[in-house]
């Protein structure tokens, strides 16, 4: 599992674009972490799934509203990630509001939950491999502080705990 210290692993995610611009066209388009990462503190929350009850009631709206914030705190993007597609992110995105405030990044086939080592195994429930419910605070690549979920618990994942991190 990664740890506090360690480097992002060079993997390809997804982001829906709405609006074209700098070269991106509408639709998907690639988040190359490296690059991504390159020079910017990061606030980085996983959650198992879009439109998940916890995730839609709590999770996402709890990062919408600390926003301005995690900005105040020197955090230069928030990144919400899932193991969905990139048009699923995007219309939850939409849905609940986050566009300006939130990234919405897909990892659609689990390439950075597996190689993070933050797999949650739901095929028992029909739901495929997804990731666990974790927030990391990241500068320039690397994690200077990482919570992980236990099962079923959301205690440290907040967007309350990671700020309070970000300020320290």
């Amino acid at each position: 599992m990664i740890k506090v210290g360690d480097t992002l692993p060079a993997v390809k995610l997804m982001e829906y674009v709405e609006v074209e611009g700098n070269g991106c066209s509408i639709g998907p388009n690639p988040v190359e972490l490296p690059q991504a990462l390159a020079g910017k503190t990061i606030a980085l929350f996983a959650v198992p799934g879009a439109f998940t009850p916890t995730c839609s009631a709590q999770h996402l709206p709890g990062y919408i509203e600390q926003a301005d914030a995690f900005k105040a705190a020197g955090v230069d993007e928030i990144w919400c990630v899932a193991v969905n597609d990139a048009f699923v992110m995007g219309a939850w995105g939409r849905d609940q509001k986050a566009t300006g405030k939130v990234r919405m990044i897909a990892d659609g086939d689990a390439a950075l939950a597996k190689s993070l080592g933050l797999t949650l195994d739901l095929n028992g429930k029909g739901l495929g491999l997804r990731s666990n419910r974790y927030s990391m605070l990241i500068k320039d690549g690397k994690v200077v502080t990482l919570n992980v979920e236990g099962p079923g618990k959301f205690d440290v994942s907040d967007a309350n705990t990671l700020l309070e991190q970000a300020k320290a």
